[in-house]
């Protein structure tokens, strides 16, 4: 299994301007990212405008970026939704067209207990035995919370290895499982308890910093790595000016990495709110395009 660790990339989708999924972007931005220090990326997650993303452009996007980085680079695929029989089918098609794992976020909207959600995990791992899963518990966007003890009991659950963990409030180890950081900010926070790094967003606009503070931390150098995390406070703030990934797709497009295009119901940032990511970056000390 390739390691689901260090600084991972939440691969934010490109569209053309008519509004079709343009691969080609998306693979130049992957191999960017990974060439300036990713260690993976997650592809068709929320960054990546998942929701509006067909099973089959999924799937294409995963086939595009593997074959522009390679078979080394962790690859891991959103596969979830909040229909546990379309998960199923999903996560056993991005097994088949070469993820390294599935990244199943809690299902939204319908509201499921504890045991539906339990249920639901157990379906994605009968249906793609052997396959490593990556629970992600975002409870801002899905109105779900996976508390502690149910992500301990998911971790009994064979295929599921890790949690990306977006709720600040109960960060903190999980007994048999890989805790990743699900907001940029608690990025080296999860490195202090012994986390296995972050699913990112910042890292698409200052990938250098956020893996020299991951290989600073590996070496024992802590006091630098908090040093350069302070100095990278003001770019964690800049990618919530607005809603996810508004900022960072419209960071992206100014420095030409990326077309500003996304799928309704998301649009372009403001010029008020374009004019405020910028300002934070640049008290980062983020290059301007």
């Amino acid at each position: 299994m390739s390691e689901i660790r260090g600084v991972i990339t939440a691969l934010a989708t490109a569209f053309r301007p008519d509004g079709e999924l343009d691969v080609d972007s998306t693979r130049k931005l992957a191999a960017y990212l990974i060439e300036n220090g990713s260690h993976g990326l997650v592809v068709a997650g929320t960054t990546g405008e998942s929701p509006t993303l067909e099973d089959d452009e999924k799937v294409d996007l995963l086939k595009g970026v593997r074959e522009e980085v390679g078979g080394e680079v962790t690859l891991i695929l959103g596969t979830g939704s909040n229909d546990t029989r379309h998960s199923v089918e999903l996560t056993k098609m991005g097994a088949e067209a070469g993820a390294d794992a599935g990244l199943i976020v809690t299902p939204y909207y319908n509201r499921p207990t504890q045991a539906g959600i339990r249920g639901h995990f157990e379906a994605i791992a009968e249906g793609s035995p052997g396959f490593p899963l990556v629970a992600y518990n975002i409870p801002a966007r899905t109105g779900v919370n996976m508390p502690p003890e149910l992500l301990e009991e998911l971790g009994h659950i064979e295929e599921v290895k890790a949690v990306k963990q977006a709720n600040d409030d109960e960060l903190g180890p999980i007994e048999g499982l890989v805790v990743l950081a699900g907001n940029d900010s608690r990025f080296l926070p999860t490195l202090r308890f012994g986390g296995a790094g972050g699913i990112l967003v910042a890292s698409h606009l200052d990938n250098g910093r956020m893996r020299t503070i991951w290989d600073l931390w590996q070496e024992g150098r802590h006091d630098e790595a908090e040093a350069l995390d302070n100095q990278l406070q003001p770019l964690y703030e800049a990618i919530g000016v607005v809603v996810n990934p508004i900022p960072v797709k419209a960071a992206l497009a100014s420095r030409g990495l990326i077309p500003p295009t996304m799928r309704l119901p998301m649009v372009e940032p403001t010029d008020k709110e374009r004019d405020a990511v910028e300002e934070l970056l640049a008290e980062a000390g983020v290059p301007a395009a």
